[in-house]
């Protein structure tokens, strides 16, 4: 059981962090599709610089700060040049998934994996099994536990969800919707980055081009599912991993039995199942919610 339940976290840390940054886009009234290039944007920015520098920190440091760049300028693509945010956040993904391959290529000459020489430190033997979790995964629950508090209790959480809502009363109570949208992207960009280098830092201490492999867009499945709440996309995403290690737990079981292909997509049919499910819970998603404008 414990080994089910760490082999859960560790999967699910890195997509839990980006979909925190998902609920809060969608808080500000923006479907960010940009996450999957925020992810892997910071994932290979934590191991370049953790490779260039010998310094974890530094990694991280960069991984979030690449991350709330791409979040800002995605911002500036929207609000200022009056960009469809649905465009603009494919466009992030592609520069994401372009940018990281092509920085691979000009910083090492090839496209393969780069190799960090360190990790995100780990709890250690003296925890037991659950030693093999990271510091951020142990802080996971934490940040998502204060973002439930940001977005519910606090007077800018409400004002975030009336931006995003409904923009034009939000202004006529004194709330600027293009500055609450810049503030949750931009710590969604951290959240973000975070969680890409969780993914390439944490237990893989590695990075190879398009290594989140759809784990963005899942983390954005999970905010849909989970209805844009913290919790709720929470354990979405719990639910995504849960699915990914009974596959990987069925083809060691049954071997070629199982054929290695599906035991691969059940991940993503998971995906589509919750989404198709929350979709016909609520009754479908009005367009208006997907492109949320202040005029």
């Amino acid at each position: 059981m414990i080994d089910l339940i760490v082999a859960i976290l560790r999967t699910a840390a890195p997509m839990i962090y980006v979909a925190m940054a998902g609920v809060l886009a969608q808080r500000a009234g923006i479907w960010n599709l940009g996450l999957e290039g925020l992810m892997i944007t910071g994932a290979c920015a934590g191991v370049v610089l953790t490779e260039q520098t010998g310094s974890v920190a530094a990694g991280l440091a960069g991984a979030v700060v690449f991350s709330v760049i791409l979040s800002a300028l995605l911002w500036l693509v929207i609000e200022k040049l009056r960009a469809n945010p649905i465009i603009a956040g494919l466009g992030l993904t592609g520069l994401g998934l372009g940018g990281t391959d092509l920085a691979v290529q000009a910083i090492y000459g090839s496209e393969g994996a780069v190799t960090a020489p360190a990790g995100i430190p780990t709890l250690g033997p003296a925890f037991g099994k659950f030693g093999l979790l990271d510091v951020l995964i142990v802080a996971m629950p934490f940040v998502v536990g204060a973002l439930w508090v940001l977005l519910r209790r606090t007077r800018f959480g409400l004002r975030l969800s009336a931006c995003g809502e409904h923009p034009f009363a939000a202004r006529s109570v004194g709330a600027n919707p293009a500055r609450m949208r810049l503030i949750a992207l931009l710590l969604g960009g951290v959240l973000a980055g975070l969680g890409g280098a969780e993914l390439s830092l944490g237990g893989l201490q590695i990075f190879s081009v398009g290594m989140t492999a759809g784990r963005g867009f899942m983390a954005f499945a999970a905010v849909i599912f989970g209805a844009a709440h913290p919790v709720g996309a929470t354990f979405a995403v719990l639910f995504f991993a849960l699915v990914e290690y009974m596959g990987i737990k069925a083809q060691l079981v049954f071997g070629e039995r199982a054929p290695r292909d599906f035991v691969l997509m059940l991940p993503y049919l998971a995906t589509v199942l919750g989404i198709w499910i929350s979709a016909r819970l609520r009754g479908g998603v009005p367009l208006s919610s997907i492109e949320m404008r202040d005029g």
